[in-house]
């Protein structure tokens, strides 16, 4: 990351800059050492990790979510990357449209950001205009009401209102559900809403770090706590927040308890350094075995949402070339996207899939919902 932005407070804004800096000074000297966090990873991006770690971890022990925010927004690392991106707020609609500047793409995305359904900020903005910089696409994401003032159905109930919204003047299929992180699990969730309430699937739902099960599942939750900017606790800490009376309960809010077959195709990315990686290989596999159309491509060096490192990192942009490429495949006039070097699930005719469809070399995490 190269480039550093402050908001809010200015107490918040000075905590936050002597905070990256002295990750930064430390990350340096054990880099030096040759004590680096993962072995592919440089300086620069560690720095990142841990950062973004650190402010995760003092936002969440606040006990007002209202100034946890505030101190994840006084300070946030960009990469250098321009988008040709326009904002604006969309009417009658809580939300922000985000119009590339060069319009190459006939799909529109509804994007639900990430955060654990508990953070929403210039970070988020920030992935939004990257998605529809690179797609070329019109891009709209809602403001979704959020955890622990919020919990569920709000997120819900605002999601299938974004896409009744956009339903207005947009046919079903040349619509792409994309979400990462909490907003993957809100995608892979408006899916079954959609069929539920009778509504025609959308043309691709792309999953990117998807939180699949709001529980405790897979070794990775806690193994790549080292690794990841998000810990185990903390995936857990918001799947308490979003049901805080366990009114619904872990299989009603779990994508991964539900049936996708006959609904529209889902395209999954994960990082192997992430928490998450054994829920969302979980998902795939068990999705495929049901006969749902499924790609799970997976980087092995990266942490959760490495999207957002762009043009700094190669897996990075391999992945968003692959985005592209799908929503082309599904709403545009591209072909039909295969599988690649990194893909770990191919299912469906919906994709080109190899003779073999799924790669079983890494044993997927057991769990019991």
């Amino acid at each position: 990351m190269s480039k550093i932005k402050f908001s809010g407070p200015f107490s918040m804004r000075l905590s936050s800059f002597l905070t990256i800096n002295k990750i930064a000074l430390a990350t340096y000297a054990r880099h030096a050492l040759g004590r680096r966090l993962e072995p592919t990873w440089d300086a620069h991006f560690e720095i990142g990790i841990r950062f973004w770690r650190h402010q995760f971890t003092k936002a969440m022990a606040m006990d007002d979510m209202d100034k946890g925010r505030a101190l994840f927004d006084s300070l946030q690392t960009e990469t250098d990357d321009i988008y040709e991106v326009t904002r604006t707020p969309s009417k009658g609609q809580s939300g922000m449209w985000h119009l590339p500047k060069i319009s190459k793409s006939a799909a529109t995305l509804l994007y639900l950001h990430g955060g654990g359904y508990t953070f929403h900020g210039a970070v988020s903005h920030r992935y939004a205009d990257m998605l529809a910089h690179h797609s070329g696409a019109r891009l709209y994401a809602p403001d979704y009401r959020l955890t622990p003032e919020h919990p569920h159905p709000a997120q819900s109930d605002d999601a299938f209102a974004a896409w009744q919204y956009l339903r207005e003047t947009t046919p079903a299929q040349q619509i792409v559900v994309i979400g990462d992180s909490a907003g993957g699990h809100m995608a892979l969730s408006l899916m079954q809403r959609l069929k539920d309430a009778g509504e025609p699937q959308p043309a691709l739902c792309i999953g990117l770090c998807p939180w699949t099960d709001i529980g405790d599942r897979g070794t990775s939750l806690r193994s790549n706590d080292h690794y990841d900017l998000v810990q185990g606790w903390m995936a857990l800490k918001f799947g308490e927040w979003l049901d805080p009376k366990e009114t619904f309960g872990r299989l009603c809010l779990s994508p991964i308890a539900y049936d996708y077959k006959g609904l529209a195709p889902i395209y999954l990315q994960a990082g192997g350094r992430e928490i998450l990686r054994d829920m969302i290989r979980d998902f795939a596999r068990e999705q495929a075995s049901k006969g749902a159309d499924v790609l799970l491509d997976l980087w092995p060096d990266m942490a959760h949402n490495f999207q957002a490192y762009d043009s700094t990192r190669a897996s990075s942009s391999d992945a968003l070339r692959r985005i592209c490429a799908a929503i082309e495949a599904f709403a545009g006039t591209g072909p039909l996207i295969t599988a690649g070097p990194v893909t770990e699930v191919c299912h469906g005719a919906a994709f080109s899939c190899p003779k073999v469809q799924s790669n079983t070399a890494a044993p997927a995490a057991q769990s019991s919902l």
